[in-house]
């Protein structure tokens, strides 16, 4: 029978800059093979988002041996001060950085932070943490859940496991790629030269506002440029994904992602609306994924969100919970006020101002 994890003594460490833990930092990540986690997305995310918040990172440790890292930002509004995970805003899968085999006791010293660090924070915002061990041993109240479908690879090739899908989707790869290609000249180009790397994230950029519009959150400035930065890392660190098809030589689709210790994940992309008789974007999105199976990946992630176009590849999901926790009387208040309102229209606006 395996010990209680949960119930072991976990010593917090505080510590105030990035650099003093990066060794340790990219070890855990590489463990967590979470890209979230990764030191070029948490560096780059802090540079761009860390302020005016205060860093609270904490290391975490068990028999005087680090077993993982809180990345925790302060935040303070008015009398409340909060603590929020790195990578809030652009970042699908947050958490403590460990080990998966730790992730249940991860999730207690998370908990256990919120009592220790200093500065008196009234309640922990543990937004999008993965369903299981992390979220179940933090507690807290659950605010919201959300999908976070995957694929799981490891070992079949790519016609082996369409052979198992619907004929549908069969033949919409197939016979829609065949399709397609008969009447036009079509390419698929993914990015390796870092001189390209500019322009073709401007071609992301274009195409994604093509297909949602300039509202979304990843077309402004302030998120397109943490993208572009962290591509720029990404790239040198040989883990940026980044396609574009071409038909008849117009850049018509791209897709923006990752490739992070054996795991491919999608993050953003675009199209061209005119081409949508073409099914440009799934055709996009089926080679990625054939991709992914011809280079031995073990797990295709589609990331936060229940789109129907994941559904018909995605074979698993975790899923994501937003969980808060309070502390004293304010906190526990306000955590109280959020649970009151839970499931209506108001709900995103409550999970802001708990942090306000």
């Amino acid at each position: 029978m395996s010990p209680d994890t949960s119930q072991q003594a976990v010593e917090i460490v505080p510590f105030a800059d990035l650099e003093e833990r990066r060794e340790l930092w990219e070890r855990l990540a590489a463990r967590s093979r979470n890209v979230f986690a990764c030191w070029e997305w948490a560096s780059t995310w802090w540079r761009h988002f860390g302020r005016p918040g205060e860093p609270a990172f904490a290391e975490c440790r068990r028999d005087g041996e680090p077993f993982a890292i809180l990345p925790l930002q302060a935040v303070a509004r008015g009398p409340v001060r909060a603590l929020r995970l790195l990578g809030h805003g652009p970042g699908d899968v947050l958490g403590p950085i460990c080990d998966p085999a730790d992730a249940e006791i991860a999730g207690t010293a998370l908990r256990q932070a919120l009592d220790e660090l200093p500065g008196h924070p009234a309640l922990l915002l543990a937004e999008r943490l993965p369903g299981g061990p992390v979220a179940d041993a933090f507690g807290g109240k659950l605010l919201l859940r959300e999908a976070n479908p995957s694929l799981t690879i490891a070992g079949q090739s790519w016609d082996e496991y369409l052979a198992a899908r619907s004929r549908n989707l069969r033949e919409k790869v197939g016979r829609g790629a065949r399709k397609v290609e008969r009447k036009h000249e079509v390419s698929y180009r993914l990015l390796e030269r870092p001189e390209e790397l500019e322009a073709r994230m401007g071609t992301l950029l274009r195409l994604h506002r093509a297909r949602w519009g300039e509202g979304t959150n990843f077309a402004e400035d302030a998120a397109f440029a943490f993208h572009r930065e962290l591509a720029a890392a990404m790239l040198a660190a040989g883990r940026l994904r980044l396609w574009t098809m071409e038909v008849d030589g117009a850049e018509v689709a791209a897709w923006y992602g990752f490739r992070y210790e054996g795991i491919e994940s999608f993050y953003q992309s675009g199209r061209d609306r005119s081409y949508d008789k073409l099914s440009v974007g799934f055709l996009l999105l089926a080679r990625t994924i054939q991709a992914a199976f011809d280079d031995g990946i073990e797990r295709y992630d589609f990331l936060r969100g229940n789109e129907p176009y994941k559904d018909r590849f995605a074979d698993s999901d975790p899923g994501l919970e937003t969980r808060v926790l309070g502390r004293g009387p304010l906190g526990r208040g306000l955590v109280l006020a959020a649970g009151a309102v839970l499931g209506s229209p108001r709900l995103r606006r409550v999970s802001r101002r708990l942090v306000r």
